[in-house]
């Protein structure tokens, strides 16, 4: 078998060190990045940007995104700031190259079907990365949900909170990033839901603010977002910024479900090992289980080799990306919006 190519489009974004590092580790896989926007901030591997972070990790190096297309690659991985997507992923489906793009697909709804069409006229496969819905215990719950145990879903709360993001600070600029936190944390939610249950979502409700880190952020640091969907379920998201910059981890996910036979109540990140740090009395948290980057990684490597759509497609990224654009509508405006349809794709 032969070795895929396969490029990394910018380290903007926190999740490109892991991808890097986790390509690299594949067996039959080449890996070379480009970041020719990218400055280092620091010492440490999160804070190192261009060719400093891939010499860090050992993987090759383009000084420009034509130079890395010009090695062509079987497939990219873009990970760059949210309004960047589109251009990337214009750039490498004329390259002919497969496309794995970070989330949010797009920063408007125009960027959003653009890339779908981009990608649908070149033939090349979409991916969107949502990482969480590769863990082990969402797999069982969609399979127990297919089953019937939870009955008819009625409701769902979920939680993504986080740190503010500091060493990739573009997160607070509404625009690189697209918004704050209702663009950053609705998304993985969003994902999981379309994931679990295939409905539409109809209408979004939103409330936002920016009291928490008001000095050190240009957009809303926390929101609270209910959707309702065809299927009559009703969903909650808190999406906040919340965890302390003394948190010792960076923030997490839950969901909490109900339905007329049962609940379940699930902490996608809560196998961990805590305790106290005695010299200074901090909290001391060490996460340990499967890495949902690696399978996210796995899946869009398979779909490469066998040419095969895998999921989340650039649909799913369409309507997760509805819902916040809808979610930012409604607490600008303090009414409840319908969220956009994604028309037909023309023929390529």
């Amino acid at each position: 078998m032969s070795a895929l190519r396969i490029g990394v489009l910018s380290f903007a974004h926190v999740h490109a060190v892991g991808y890097l590092a986790s390509l690299a580790a594949m067996p039959d896989v080449e890996v070379r990045g480009s970041d020719p926007d990218g400055t280092s901030t620091g010492r440490s591997v999160d804070e190192l940007r261009g060719r400093a972070l891939a010499d860090a990790l050992g993987v090759g190096y383009a000084d420009t995104y034509e130079e890395l297309l010009a090695w062509r690659p079987d497939a990219v991985v873009i990970t760059s700031e949210n309004a960047r997507h589109r251009e990337l992923v214009e750039l490498a489906a004329g390259a002919g190259a497969h496309i794995l793009c970070e989330k949010p697909l797009a920063t408007s709804w125009e960027d959003g079907l653009a890339m779908r069409d981009a990608a649908a006229s070149a033939g090349v496969l979409l991916m969107v990365a949502f990482p969480v819905r590769f863990a082990s215990v969402f797999q069982r719950l969609r399979a127990e949900h297919a089953a019937g145990a939870l009955g008819r879903l009625v409701s769902v709360r979920g939680a993504n909170n986080g740190m503010l993001p500091t060493a990739r600070d573009w997160f607070t600029d509404p625009a690189l990033a697209g918004g704050g936190a209702l663009v950053d944390h609705i998304v993985h939610i969003a994902d999981l839901l379309d994931g679990l249950m295939g409905s539409e979502p109809l209408t979004v409700t939103a409330v936002a603010n920016r009291v928490l880190h008001a000095g050190r952020a240009a957009s809303e640091t926390a929101g609270l977002v209910t959707i309702t969907y065809a299927n009559g379920v009703i969903a909650a998201i808190d999406c906040s910024w919340s965890r302390p910059d003394t948190s010792p981890v960076w923030g997490g996910l839950t969901l909490s479900l109900a339905g007329t036979s049962g609940t379940v109540e699930i902490d996608f990140f809560g196998q961990a090992a805590r305790g106290i740090v005695a010299g200074t009395g901090r909290p001391l948290e060490a996460r340990y289980g499967p890495d949902f980057d690696d399978a996210l990684l796995a899946t869009f490597v398979d779909a490469v080799r066998t040419g095969t759509q895998p999921q989340p497609d650039v649909h799913v990224g369409l309507r997760t990306l509805s819902i916040v654009l809808a979610a930012q509508e409604s607490a600008r405006t303090g009414r409840t919006v319908h969220v956009l349809r994604e028309e037909a794709a023309p023929a390529p």
